[in-house]
């Protein structure tokens, strides 16, 4: 991306091993989040560009020396972040947060809207599939890179339970894999707010008992009046901006959790006694250790239990990339598939 709107396909060197923890990926498949479109909004021009995506699935072609957990013509599934998987915070489960690793896409690492990709700390990051790249599983195990971890890294930081009842802010992919990993913590009241019927109708069979398409007060009153006027126990926020943030405050119950994920596009939020403190609120959240959920989503994805890949909606190859961008951004599309 070389500036706001501005995506390109460009021929680069392959990548090489580096460090003898590397291992080199040939990408199958990868895709654009909704946390791309932010630059694709706002970036600044860069005569030099920036490399794009940080979701994908490839097969391992080679391995530096002291790799020892990966061999060549592995399938793997990669989170959104590397990490060594050893440092005290990624043992605490907060991979996002390695002492060690990094993200996608800066600092000199590639992109994974690519053909391949060079990926550091191999042995913490990547995570084996017993699945051929041609497998019909490639779009829901594409989910556990990001979206499907982030909406239940909501759902478990808002403390999702069968007791709870939970609104969810927002209908893009995150929000509908919120509502879904809502409903496999036990939740039985999932109000989702979102106004694209296409959406909301996949939020429904992902388990949401009810849909508010309103907004702001309105929105809010409705949810309150699905609540006996108290609001819910928690509120998954997937969309980042401060009209979100605002509904969240406006329908969530005295003593509920805010768990917010959509990566927010503002600096300050009300945290004061007349938002959070006075109504005992707790704000949580925060980027998702999708390392972390692999293991633990991964055999209902398998078993056929979830199909957390009907949030994809269009799939393209790497050459019609930049019209993937434009298709999500204009609502064309929910989220696009790259091959």
């Amino acid at each position: 991306m070389y500036g706001a709107g501005d995506v390109r396909v460009i021929d680069v060197p392959d990548p090489v091993i580096q460090q003898p923890t590397d291992a080199l990926v040939r990408v199958v498949s990868s895709c654009v989040c909704g946390s791309d479109l932010h630059p694709y909004h706002n970036l600044p021009v860069l005569p030099e560009g920036k490399p794009m995506g940080h979701e994908f699935l490839g097969v391992v072609e080679e391995i530096g020396a002291e790799v020892s957990t990966l061999a060549k013509g592995d399938f793997v599934i990669s989170p959104f972040a590397w990490s060594d998987g050893t440092c005290d915070l990624c043992l605490e489960g907060l991979q996002t947060s390695c002492r060690h690793g990094g993200f996608w896409a800066g600092n000199g690492i590639g992109g994974g809207q690519a053909e391949a990709i060079r990926v550091p700390l191999a042995d913490g990051t990547l995570v084996k599939a017993p699945v051929g790249e041609d497998s019909e599983l490639l779009p829901s195990l594409l989910t556990l890179s990001d979206v499907y971890g982030t909406g239940y890294h909501a759902a478990r930081k808002g403390g999702v339970t069968a007791r709870t009842t939970v609104t969810v802010i927002g209908d893009g992919a995150v929000g509908l894999l919120a509502v879904l990993s809502a409903r496999q913590l036990g939740a039985e009241q999932i109000i989702l707010m979102g106004r694209h019927k296409d959406r909301t109708d996949l939020g429904i069979e992902f388990g949401a008992t009810h849909v508010v398409a309103e907004r702001g007060e309105e929105g809010i009153t409705k949810v309150r009046e699905l609540t006996r006027g108290d609001g819910t126990h928690v509120v998954l926020e997937a969309v980042g901006h401060m009209p979100a943030y605002e509904q969240a405050l406006g329908v969530i119950r005295p003593g509920g959790v805010i768990s917010r994920v959509g990566v927010p596009q503002y600096e300050e939020a009300p945290v004061g006694f007349g938002s959070l403190f006075g109504q005992n609120i707790t704000l949580t959240g925060g980027p998702a250790p999708a390392r972390a959920y692999i293991e633990r989503l991964l055999p209902d994805v398998l078993d056929g239990k979830v199909n957390p890949g009907k949030v994809f909606d269009r799939t393209v190859s790497l050459e019609d990339s930049p019209a993937a961008y434009e298709a999500m951004d204009t609502r064309q599309a929910l989220k696009v598939m790259i091959k």
